[in-house]
Parts: structure tokens; sequence; C-alpha cells
């Protein structure tokens, strides 16, 4: 059971292929090597300034008005959008299992009772990061409903690739 999903290098960019694969009925996996050091990439997941700047996939019409991490066991996370077709603000929010500099983030995603549990796991060689990402859902059911609202990693990840670029 091996779906993939990914996106093409924008012209002008050099840009890597984000991958997402289902690989089981309850997990997602999403990878992308990204240039620059491990540190300027999990600066870029950890420091709610810099989230700001790249996590809302642009075509999605939504804005970030609430942007909180406070990246440390224990810790919590809370994102709120705001969208021309909801009435009020649509929220994610967890909690941070594990922090490791650098290297691995794992987070609870807690919007509904069908969230799921992430892994971030950044690898740096040769001044490239390879980041990991695995989500792990509850059910088959969740998974599908996740997949069926959108994935907007790949996105995502081309507009973090444009703030890398400025952080050098």
């Amino acid at each position: 059971m091996d779906a993939k999903l990914g996106s093409e290098p924008a012209a002008g960019l050099v840009r890597h292929r984000t991958t997402v694969d289902r690989k089981s009925d309850r997990e997602l996996v999403v990878t992308r090597t990204f240039n620059g050091p491990a540190r300027i990439v999990f600066e870029a997941w950890t420091t709610a300034e810099l989230l700001r700047r790249w996590w809302v996939p642009k075509s999605s019409g939504m804005t970030l008005v609430t942007c909180e991490a406070d990246v440390r066991v224990g810790g919590r996370y809370r994102f709120e959008f705001l969208h021309p077709a909801y009435p009020s603000p649509v929220a994610f929010f967890g909690r941070y299992l594990e922090v490791v500099p650098h290297s691995r983030i794992v987070w609870t995603n807690e919007e509904s009772e069908e969230g799921s549990v992430t892994t971030l796991t950044l690898t740096e060689q040769g001044g490239q990061t390879h980041l990991l990402i695995s989500d792990l859902y509850p059910s088959k059911e969740a998974l599908d409903a996740g997949l069926e609202a959108g994935n907007g990693y790949p996105e995502q990840f081309e507009q973090l690739d444009e703030l890398l670029l400025t952080l050098g």
C-alpha cells in the first residue's frame, strides 16, 4: 500500500522533491532534502517567527493568526488560522514529547480524537539536511480523513526552501 505524491522543483531554484508515502494503514511518511545545515532547518521548525514565514501553504487561502511554539519536552504548541470559508479560526495544537536539538522532534496532534503523533527526524550530510516525517494515526480511518483534508507538505516545503535561502 504505497501511494506517492510529490512536487517538482520550480523554475529558478534548485529544490529537492517532497515524497509522501502511505507506509501502512496508519502511517504516512514524508521525506525531503534541504540545502542547508540541520541546525538552520531545526530552527525553522522551532522558532515561532520563522514558522510564521513558511508553515501555511500560500494556496490554502488561510492566514496564520496565532503561532505559539514552546519547543521543549512537555511544551505546547498552538497554530490558529483564519479562512474565508470558516466562521471561526481553525486550530492545530498539541504537546512536544521529545526534542533533540538539530535532529529530532516528536509531537502530538490533539485537535481531534483521531489526532496523530508526528516524528520529525533531521540528518545532515555534506551541508544538506534530509528530513523524514512520520505521522502515526490511531486508525486507518483517521489517516484516510487526514489525506482527504489535503496534504500541504509539498507546498510548505517549497516555502521552507525559500526561507532557508534567506537564512543562509
